[in-house]
């Protein structure tokens, strides 16, 4: 029999959820194309080969890929044929040139027109657009120098339109002019040669497609085709190196790669999800007193955590060191710092192992992911102190380097650049890891409201503000709040409850009662007034009750974790103050009817786990144990059963995961400890204890 409340259907319903999600998610991570290949299937072309491939036996075949890679090379390089110059259209060029200076010379030599009409019709010139200065020099330099300048025309033009003119290249032939132009001539007469002769040029020669499509085709003919041979463990390509349609095409000759998926990848990929599926539940079911896998906060962040290290290990899969320096440790080490190290060992176990599944360097990555996994996460613990995560990394990386020196050398010979390289990755694996982990368990727990050890001892330093600040105005309850959580931290480790939660909650309990500490008889000075006698039942109950509601506002004021605020909101759950409840009862003789016993009650909830149930009872247990000072150990068994018998009896218990075995530990945990702070004391007899000189100098006279 146990007072635990069971699982509801709604967490029973978000947990199967969760695993087919997690579970639909790896497999497709696992047999995306990119993602799950064996070792003929790792790489694609244009990927990095992770691992040198080699082939597995000797082959000689007719390389296609190669082949025609030579081929290509050889069209590539065949010229263009373009057909021989023209001569007729060299002589059409030269008949036209001769008629337009025909024509300037008759502008030239016509007195009837005026120098603006002669410009005026040069301009219009339809074979060349002359330039206004061209024209000025034209009509104005002599007779024999323009004959000259008409000689040098015929013979550049001739001798530029001689050559071959491409019909992409006609600028190059205009720009070559200049420099046929004789020496002889000045340099207004060269300019308007230049002038002149460019505006006559046309090309000459043409491609001929037919032509250039036959030298092309003899050029491929010309090449054999590409034998290609590879001796057993010859390299076809190094780690490292990007994979050629060439070394795919070696791959598929040596029956190294399958294309598209196999229903061997798919069924090996579903075997290990199945396996893997099985293992979280069957641990965390077999802990139903587990907190973590019946609080649904927890196991959404944990399938998260999961999923986007496993899709972020897959991403790195092909790549030739990156395997090694991702932080998948990072995922179990949060989860530790978070959850609990039972928590973490759980799903890096199976992470470790999904992640690795397939890839071709499996053989090594499988033990490295998951031995540093563990070690990091066993050397990590419970930690207490910043220096906690730098030895979690740096064990990770020690591990990581044991790891490959046992699983990788054997198998691979890297040259000293290499296992520098190696020791960078594995390094930066192992402290990005556990930076990580510092940075996310802050963030998480800020962001989600959960709480971690490390966020709960920075709580707990007695220099914390709320502490101090309830240090000074209400010292009783404070002392009252230490002994609680010594009492109640003990009885968590009976139990394997979490001690530190429980001590730190234990602390801030009763935070509330410093904004009213007076009202509360451990901070009231012996022989003063108690405020209670001279207020009404209701007001005395409801100023006791609001200690709680006031905790929660200082809680929220200094930030305290909500996990912390659960053991204020539920230390007293929804039980009544009764000693109010009774004076009303008898201020109203007895009548029930005269007295609402909703205004004496907690607004409670009742204790929704083990940790604030603890606290309940120690705080009652303490309580009673002040009051009554029990002088034997059966007044204190009695004392704390009796605790527990009342609790219970006000179903307080009810949604915990408590059981009779709990209590039993819990009651022999709360008469230990309440043993040494209230064991019976010696009491010595009322002598009268001489003065030490007085006897000294009596001693002196009989002598």
């Amino acid at each position: 029999m146990s007072v635990r409340a069971p699982v509801s259907t709604r967490i029973r319903i978000l947990q199967a959820s969760l695993i087919i999600a997690v579970s639909l998610a790896s497999f497709i991570a696992l047999t995306y194309p990119l993602a799950l290949r064996p070792i003929t299937q790792a790489v694609d072309v244009g990927d990095v080969a992770p691992v040198t491939m080699q082939s597995p036996r000797d082959i000689e075949y007719v390389s296609d890929v190669r082949t025609e890679e030579s081929r290509k090379a050889a069209e590539s390089a065949a010229q263009p044929i373009y057909s021989a110059p023209d001569p007729a259209i060299a002589r059409q060029q030269i008949e036209r040139i001769r008629t337009t200076m025909q024509y300037i010379t008759s502008m030239r030599d016509n007195a009837e027109l005026t120098l603006d009409e002669k410009k005026a019709k040069l301009v219009a010139l339809s074979d060349v657009r002359l330039q206004p200065e061209t024209i000025g020099y034209v009509l104005s330099i002599s007779d024999s120098r323009w004959e000259n300048v008409q000689i040098e025309v015929l013979r550049v033009l001739e001798q530029v339109m001689r050559r071959a003119i491409y019909e992409d290249k006609l600028d190059v032939a205009q720009a070559s002019v200049s420099s046929s132009v004789s020496l002889a001539l000045n340099e207004p007469q060269a300019a308007l040669v230049t002038e002149l002769v460019s505006a006559f040029i046309l090309p000459n020669s043409f491609y001929s497609e037919e032509l250039t499509t036959a030298a092309r085709q003899a050029a491929r003919d010309a090449i054999k085709p590409v034998v290609q041979t590879y001796k057993t463990g010859e390299t076809i390509v190094p780690a490292g190196e990007v994979v050629t349609p060439a070394d795919m095409e070696a791959f598929q000759q040596l029956d190294m790669i399958h294309l598209g998926q196999r229903w061997e990848d798919l069924l090996g990929a579903g075997g290990i999800i199945l396996l893997s599926a099985a293992l979280v539940p069957l641990y965390f079911f077999r802990r139903k007193r587990s907190n973590v896998v019946n609080d649904p906060r927890s196991i959404i962040v944990i399938a998260i955590i999961f999923i986007v290290f496993l899709l972020g290990a897959r991403l790195f899969a092909n790549r030739t060191l990156a395997p090694y320096g991702y932080p998948l440790q990072a995922a179990g080490l949060i989860i530790t710092t978070l959850f609990g190290l039972e928590s973490g060992l759980v799903i890096a176990i199976p992470l470790a192992l999904i992640a690795s599944y397939g890839l071709p360097n499996s053989l090594d990555l499988a033990p490295f992911y998951l031995l540093t996994s563990l070690i990091g996460l066993l050397v990590l613990g419970p930690v207490r102190r910043f220096w906690g995560f730098v030895r979690a990394g740096a064990a990770v990386s020690l591990a990581g380097l044991v790891v490959l020196i046992a699983y990788r050398l054997p198998a691979v010979t890297p040259d000293w650049l290499g296992i520098v390289q190696l020791v960078g990755v594995v390094s930066f694996a192992g402290f990005s890891a556990a930076s990580i982990t510092l940075l996310l368990q802050y963030l998480l727990a800020q962001t989600l409201g959960l709480t971690t050890a490390f966020q709960l001892l920075d709580i707990s330093r007695p220099d914390f503000p709320l502490l101090q600040f309830f240090l000074r105005n209400a010292p009783g309850t404070y002392q009252h709040s230490l002994q609680v959580a010594n009492l109640a931290e003990q009885a968590a480790e009976k139990i394997g409850a979490d001690p530190l939660l429980t001590r730190v909650g234990a602390q801030f309990h009763d935070i509330g009662k410093a904004l009213n500490p007076t009202f509360f008889i451990e901070n009231q000075i012996p022989g003063s007034v108690n405020k209670h006698h001279d207020i009404a039942p209701e007001e005395s109950a409801a100023t006791i009750i609001r200690h709680v509601t006031d905790g929660i506002q200082l809680a929220k004021k200094y930030r305290l974790p909500n996990r912390l605020q659960d053991f204020i909101l539920e230390h007293h759950g929804t039980l009544i103050t009764r000693y109010q409840y009774n004076q009303a009862m008898e201020a109203s003789g007895g009548d029930v009817t005269k007295v609402e016993i909703e205004n004496f009650r907690y607004p409670g909830p009742r204790p929704h786990s083990r940790e604030t149930a603890l606290l309940m009872l120690a705080d009652a247990t303490e309580a009673r144990a002040r009051a009554e000072r029990p002088v034997s150990d059966d007044d204190l068994r009695a004392l704390v059963r009796s605790v527990i018998d009342t609790v219970q009896k006000f179903h307080q218990l009810d949604d915990t995961l408590l059981t009779l075995r709990d209590l039993n530990l819990i009651t022999e945990s709360f008469v230990t400890t309440l043993r040494g702070t209230y064991h019976p004391r010696i009491q010595y007899p009322n002598a009268t204890v001489p003065d030490q000189d007085s006897t000294m100098l009596s001693a002196r006279k009989e002598k």
